[in-house]
């Protein structure tokens, strides 16, 4: 396992991180079976695991939280909030209420007295940055937290939070999370260079697409993963965008096995090769899910791979991009573009 210092922070973290999404409700992995995916973590050297008070509506915190159980100090513990926790109009966003409540709930799930990051899961459109900077940096003076960041935000709002930042003599965000793989490169256009720029740390997640990248899915072969059978507008081969995705698949799969590498390898590789990024996030349901994709943790590709990427998927494409998470609300929202 590599260590990468994650961006100003002075923390080291495993080039491969724990992602807990899929404990609890969401993935269906049980405490038993979560509790033995973070002891082979652990003992691969990975090193951050992180998790958000959303998954499976706080469940995901409970479980990662008894995995955890008494070796807190040798793990950088993550967490994220802003998204919906009810139907109550107040229990989500980013503002100092809501925030304030949302921390505290996230440390009594995971039974810690702080959190080594804590990161805004979405941009919060209604929140001005002053409000939810002033926030976390009050909760990192009490010493429950230790850093914060952000998730999905776009390129031209890490800039201006920074700004906020500096204006107002808080502390600043110092990691962003985002999408990133093979088949979804848009950020490298504008928020990879953004987080550079700023010397965010940066953690990725989805690098294997969602499961495109898995190996698991091939032309002329029933698709049988989980999401396939869930979100299955991102999996019907009549959509053109995933017919795209299918042949570049196809092309990939090439790719890997002229390099004498796994699916896996070849995605995670290409992710943690992009210098901007500091770890990729793993979100197995299985031992042997992330045996697998431990396997990938010393891959380092070839500039003739990396090359050979280049021309199936070209940089900055998405080949899904109504997929895409970091689209300012501006495109996604009519109502904020019109006066009336």
């Amino acid at each position: 396992m590599h260590y990468r210092t994650l961006g100003s922070t002075g923390i080291r973290i495993s080039s491969l991180s724990l992602g807990a999404m899929n404990f609890g409700q969401i993935g269906d992995v049980a405490q038993e079976e979560a509790t033995a995916i973070v002891d082979a973590a652990l003992s691969a050297g990975i090193n951050l695991i992180d998790t958000a008070d959303m998954y499976g509506r706080g469940g995901s915190e409970e479980i990662l939280g008894a995995a955890i159980a008494g070796r807190r100090d040798d793990i950088v513990l993550a967490s994220k909030a802003s998204l919906p926790m009810s139907d109550e109009v107040n229990h989500q966003g980013a503002s100092r209420r809501w925030l304030t409540r949302a921390l505290d709930d996230s440390l009594r799930r995971l039974g810690v007295d702080h959190l080594d990051l804590y990161q805004v899961h979405r941009w919060d459109p209604t929140t001005s940055d002053e409000e939810t900077l002033s926030a976390l940096t009050d909760f990192q003076r009490a010493g429950k937290i230790r850093h914060f960041g952000t998730s999905t935000y776009p390129a031209y709002k890490l800039v201006e939070a920074q700004w906020a930042a500096k204006e107002r003599g808080l502390s600043r965000f110092v990691t962003e999370q985002m999408s990133y793989s093979i088949l979804q490169r848009g950020v490298e256009e504008h928020v990879l260079p953004a987080a550079q720029s700023h010397e965010l740390g940066v953690l990725v997640w989805s690098p294997l697409a969602g499961g495109w990248l898995s190996g698991a899915i091939r032309a002329g072969a029933k698709m049988t993963t989980r999401r396939s059978g869930i979100m299955t507008d991102r999996f019907d081969l009549n959509l053109p965008k995933n017919t795209a995705r299918l042949t570049a698949v196809e092309k990939l799969s090439r790719v890997a096995d002229d390099a004498g590498l796994t699916m896996i390898q070849l995605a995670l590789g290409f992710v943690t090769a992009h210098p901007a990024v500091t770890s990729a996030l793993i979100g197995p349901r299985t031992r042997a899910h992330l045996d697998s994709q431990l396997a990938a943790a010393d891959t380092n590709l070839t500039n003739d791979v990396l090359d050979a990427i280049d021309d199936i998927v070209k940089p900055g494409l998405d080949l899904a991009p109504d997929e895409k998470v970091d689209t300012p609300p501006s495109l996604t929202n009519s109502v904020l573009r019109r006066r009336n």
